[in-house]
């Protein structure tokens, strides 16, 4: 899912909506259902209505690859039985099958671990998926029905403590504390939503919480390979580094900081390549991970730990620099990288006016250094420098053309 594979579905949950029926089950702290229900969705109130809908679109927020992660189902859950099966039976029920709902239900309660109150709601959907045009244009033809189920669980906690008034007494006093449904923590959408048509194989999975990513229900709940979040992969990475540079805060710093600069280049390069490239994220292997490194002129063993960190931690998924990059660490550093380069530009003018004075000074782009020579031609001696016909040459701060 991309986000505006997200987007689009979002922008379908609104007040007439084409949402076919939705199920749901409360369940206490003690792990016990205190209510179910399940109606079409047109015969739900209004006001009700609205609600659930904001429970939906909340279930498909956040950004792709930190909020909603698409993980795949282990294989032996796509066998008769497993979690894969179920979820595409009572998708194809349109959630009419009770017992179907009710053995969700029950994976849901058995491995949740949760320990207050909370509101399991089920919606189903058909989307009639639009063509595109070249331009991103919607279509009025159709590609497919993209017929799904879209779940979410959300914490049921108590009202805030305060006062109001109290008609039956006709005075001022402390409210009755009635229990509020919040946003969802976790949700999933099923079959995942990928590259605008239904894979069956994989969930879209959504976390409120990126610096925990909920991996316990992605596994137990759902059956899949569980997966970092962004957030979570950064804060990996950047402990790799830590721990690279034998916790020296001073130089970590510094470094970690050019790292991240180094892959928003690349991320903001491909961006230029076009809409299509842009969406594709840059995978970081070895290779890539060496040339940042080496373009930041990291030591060779601290370069080596960093690789070999790498290897060990991220063992199930190879990282992408999309997902590494912070890019508000990014625009917040760029003031002092900018101060950075103008004490290196100062230092290097400064060694340029305190040389020693000679009569003829050179200065190279350092690829031509080492092609510098002299030779004797008809007893004089001269100094030989190759040269292309495009190249710029300036004597004495003064522009000069060699033909």
């Amino acid at each position: 899912m991309t986000g505006k594979d997200a987007i689009e579905l979002r922008k379908r949950f609104k007040k007439d909506c084409s949402i076919t029926r939705i199920a749901g089950c409360y369940v206490d702290s003690n792990k016990e259902q205190v209510v179910t229900f399940n109606e079409p969705f047109v015969s739900v109130d209004e006001t009700e209505s609205l609600k659930y809908l904001e429970i939906a679109k909340k279930t498909l927020s956040g950004s792709i690859g930190n909020n909603i992660l698409e993980i795949d189902f282990e294989s032996a859950e796509e066998q008769e039985g497993g979690i894969q099966k179920l979820l595409y039976d009572i998708k194809e029920s349109a959630l009419k099958d009770e017992e179907l709902l009710q053995k969700l239900y029950a994976r849901i309660i058995d491995n949740y671990r949760y320990p207050d109150n909370y509101l399991i709601l089920i919606f189903h959907d058909r989307y009639d998926v639009p063509k595109k045009a070249t331009d991103g244009t919607m279509l009025d033809e159709s590609e497919e029905v993209y017929d799904y189920i879209l779940c979410a669980v959300c914490p049921v906690v108590l009202s805030k403590p305060g006062l109001g008034y109290l008609p039956g007494q006709n005075r001022i006093g402390a409210v009755v504390r009635e229990r509020v449904v919040e946003v969802p923590q976790i949700g999933f959408l099923f079959p995942a939503f990928d590259d605008r048509s239904a894979d069956i194989h994989k969930v879209d999975y959504y976390v409120k919480d990126v610096k925990d990513g909920e991996a316990d229900f992605a596994e137990e709940v759902l059956g899949c390979i569980s997966r970092k979040t962004a957030f979570q992969q950064r804060s990996v990475f950047a402990g790799i580094v830590k721990s690279a540079y034998k916790n020296d805060s001073d130089k970590f710093d510094d470094m970690i900081m050019e790292i991240q600069d180094s892959f928003n280049t690349r991320v903001e390069e491909k961006k230029n390549e076009g809409e299509l490239e842009a969406s594709k994220p840059i995978v970081l292997d070895e290779r890539l991970m060496n040339e940042v490194l080496e373009e930041n002129e990291v030591d060779d063993d601290i370069a080596k730990d960093i690789i070999k960190g790498m290897k060990d931690e991220f063992v199930s998924e190879t990282p992408t620099v999309n997902d590494l990059v912070d890019t508000r660490a990014v625009k917040a550093y760029a003031p002092k990288k900018r101060e950075k380069e103008l004490v290196r530009e100062v230092i290097q003018l400064k060694a340029q006016i305190e040389q020693p004075e000679y009569d003829v000074a050179v200065r190279v782009s350092p690829e031509k250094a080492d092609l510098v020579k002299a030779e004797i031609v008809e007893t004089e001696l001269y100094l030989m420098i190759p040269m292309e016909g495009t190249e710029h040459v300036s004597v004495n701060g003064v522009e000069k053309a060699f033909e």
